[in-house]
């Protein structure tokens, strides 16, 4: 299949995109980001792939958001992303924001996993060959390790921006504690955390009832929500139960199980204040996250362009009413 050739549109910065500051930093994301945690692996046609990571940054999406393990099999999303670098991107990378993180399972034996100096560092290597570029704009630690140490874990990062493979480095879903003791290790070491990235939905508060945010706001630290439309639940597609196509359906990090009578009920009169605020289900959860102080970017995946556009209309939201914010609170929590 011959692949047209691209020109973005030279409107993109005039679409209607926000652009938030992270955290005390120089860095300004767009409100959404594009994940390829899923939809963008070998699994999927390539040029499906490639037509949505154009049509985000023909909208003003910059902000682009991958893991080592990403994709089926792992590595295969990164590879998408670097055939997209190669045959399309590659004139406007100083425009782009990629980030990268290592920390899951990647490879066989003791150092395809955690946390140590050799397996982060390893990792970043590998990601790079992947996606056919020279850095990364921000590398995640993907997760806490309990064995290796943390200055460990800590200074390969510190030592990755020096070797100018990454411009910053993150955190993702760290124990507050741990996550007290990096920020203050980085910043005494040049090397700001510039953002952490958690799970928050409407259904799924965790990071605000824990006092996080509140925190990460006074450290200056910037916030990015994976997971904000709650693996799709927080959309249309299970206001009647369980679709046959849908990803409850194929068990993959979302059960049908979960998808209770309960579950459903609320999802339904979240959809019905959704529908009072002139907005779909998925508009306005990502609206909430965006709603919360400290939220940087809200990282949304998609398997088409028509469903990647629904959740760009949250950058256009209406302001919540104090009404509303308690109506929501009242469902999600009843």
């Amino acid at each position: 299949m011959t692949l047209q050739p691209y020109s973005p549109s030279v409107s993109r910065y005039e679409s209607g995109m926000n652009y938030r500051r992270c955290g005390r930093s120089g860095i300004l994301l767009p409100e959404v980001s594009l994940g390829l945690w899923q939809n963008f692996g070998a699994d999927r046609p390539y040029s499906l792939s490639r037509d949505i990571i154009l049509h985000a940054f023909d909208r003003g999406v910059v902000s682009f958001d991958l893991a080592n393990n990403y994709g089926i099999p792992y590595g295969s999303a990164e590879e998408t992303f670097g055939r997209v670098m190669n045959d399309s991107l590659h004139p406007f990378r100083d425009e782009l924001f990629i980030a990268t993180k290592a920390g899951y399972d990647m490879w066989p034996g003791p150092y395809g996993n955690w946390g140590s100096r050799k397996y982060l560092t390893a990792s970043l290597n590998q990601s790079l060959r992947r996606m056919n570029i020279d850095y990364v704009d921000l590398f995640y630690s993907h997760r806490y390790d309990p064995s290796t140490p943390l200055e460990e874990t800590l200074q390969a990062l510190v030592d990755i921006v020096k070797q100018g493979k990454a411009l910053y480095v993150g955190i993702s879903r760290w124990p507050l504690e741990a996550m007290k003791y990096a920020v203050s290790y980085l910043a005494e070491r040049d090397t700001p955390c510039l953002v952490f990235q958690d799970k928050l939905n409407i259904l799924d508060r965790a990071p605000i009832e824990s006092g996080l945010t509140e925190w990460l706001v006074s450290e200056g630290c910037g916030f990015t929500s994976f997971s904000p439309l709650a693996q799709g639940l927080l959309t249309s597609r299970y206001l009647k139960g369980v679709p046959a196509d849908s990803r409850a359906a194929s068990g993959r990090h979302l059960k049908a199980s979960q998808v209770t009578p309960a579950l459903v009920e609320k999802l339904v009169a979240l959809d019905k204040v959704a529908g009072e605020r002139g907005e779909t289900l998925a508009q306005m959860a990502l609206a909430w996250v965006l709603n919360t102080p400290g939220v940087t970017s809200v990282i949304v995946g998609c398997s088409s362009m028509e469903q990647f556009d629904d959740s760009l209309g949250a950058v256009s939201s209406a302001p919540f009413t104090a009404s509303q914010l308690e109506r929501i609170d009242a469902i999600a929590r009843g």
